[in-house]
């Protein structure tokens, strides 16, 4: 498809209508939808318009829009995240919604969705994110930076024609996105479900018996306020430190190292430890980690060591079972503290089975976290599919063979 030479925006829409049409068609009493932000979807052209106002409740504080408006977020992190959409299904034609909304009104020459599709290139976003003014967090795009884009503006037909090759393209690619974020919560709840099914059916020679019975329960502690600490030899570890990398599972390494001469040895969390916050909204996290070594920790984390016959991986695993926000305690701050731990009941089969179970857990993580992988690449491929074909949509690329490829599909 050619296009003829681009356009500014400005000269085939109107930005930002003016409200004094809604006044000349209705009076004070009608009703007309109303949109506030979080009704505007991202990259999505519909608009949730249930919620609907009288005139006069909106007409001073909020932005005016009618049938067929397209709507963009203009403040951040909206419009970064590509809140944007096409204003229908209005209340007697006509809404209202956030001051920080920009409204685009084409003219009878431009197809609403072909603009719509142009402004959902990330493109068009990441270009307008560098001339944003403002204080942080409250940036804008200016007005002039609006009116000074320029798009290729085809005859409508062909405008119409492009909308409806990205339709088709899009539902499809929406569809497997769709489906690819199913296969990825059935990865997440087949892990779950076999972890419920350990910690919950009980076998032959398994004993019931409560954390506080079989483990010992420690907290971290602080480094003493003006303590002059030597570079040391065990890992310091506090919350932030079981994000690093190589982590996520086992405590390998932290962003301090402390000498056991600072802290003493009883403070010491063994190797083969299982780990979690234990204040703050960290503790919403649901972090856990193991120990691959013996380590210090901060105060804002208790430890769980297995006393013998507890395989401490099989400890580790019961634990992921558990969502830790339910067993804090607290209102303004929660806390976990050991009274919470320790009547916790544990199934805890032979040694021998144990560790069966511990080599198949780790085996079946490992597969779903292999499948997690490929399913989070493939949406970030179906999501790059979709800006590569808006980049052909409106740099002539869209071809007939291309067109006829996709009504292959």
């Amino acid at each position: 498809m050619t296009f003829s030479a681009p356009v500014k925006i400005i000269t085939v829409c109107d930005i930002k209508p003016p409200k004094k049409e809604a006044k000349r068609k209705l009076v004070n009493s009608d009703q007309v939808s109303f949109v506030p932000m979080a009704n505007l979807g991202i990259l999505t052209k519909k608009i949730n318009t249930e919620v609907t106002r009288s005139i006069d409740e909106v007409y001073s504080s909020y932005t005016y829009f009618s049938e067929n408006d397209v709507l963009l977020a203009k403040i951040t992190p909206c419009f970064e995240n590509g809140k944007l959409g096409i204003a229908r299904g209005l209340v007697n034609s006509i809404g209202f919604g956030s001051s920080e909304f920009i409204v685009f009104r084409p003219h009878a020459e431009m197809d609403p969705e072909y603009l719509f599709y142009f402004l959902s290139r990330d493109q068009f976003r990441v270009e307008g994110a560098k001339v944003m003014t403002g204080a942080v967090g409250h940036k804008r795009i200016p007005n002039d930076y609006l009116e000074s884009l320029v798009l290729p503006l085809p005859p409508l037909p062909k405008q119409k024609r492009i909308v409806a090759i990205l339709d088709e393209a899009f539902d499809a690619i929406d569809q497997a996105i769709a489906n690819t974020e199913q296969n990825l919560q059935n990865a997440r709840e087949l892990f779950e479900s076999y972890l419920y099914k350990v910690f919950t059916e009980k076998g032959e020679g398994f004993d019931l018996l409560t954390i506080g019975e079989c483990c010992t329960l420690k907290s971290g502690v602080s480094i003493p306020k003006n303590t002059a600490i030597p570079v040391g030899e065990l890992p310091y570890v506090k919350v932030s430190d079981m994000s690093l990398e190589g982590n996520e599972i086992e405590i390998k390494s932290s962003s301090q190292l402390v000498a056991e001469t600072i802290l003493g040895p009883k403070r010491i969390f063994s190797k083969g430890t299982t780990i979690f916050p234990k204040r703050g909204g960290a503790i919403a996290t649901n972090k856990k980690r193991i120990t691959s070594r013996p380590i210090f920790a901060d105060l804002n984390i208790m430890g769980v060591t297995p006393s013998e016959g507890l395989e401490p991986w099989y400890l580790y695993y019961f634990f992921m079972s558990k969502d830790m926000a339910k067993l804090s305690n607290g209102t303004t701050i929660p806390q976990i503290n050991n009274p919470d731990i320790a009547p916790l009941s544990i199934l805890v089969p032979p040694l021998p089975k144990q560790r069966r179970i511990v080599t198949f857990l780790n085996e079946l993580r490992i597969h779903t976290s292999e499948l997690r992988i490929s399913f989070h690449e493939k949406l970030e491929m179906l999501k790059e599919l979709k800006q590569s074909i808006l980049q052909k949509a409106f740099t002539g690329e869209l071809t007939e063979d291309y067109i006829e490829d996709w009504e292959r599909i």
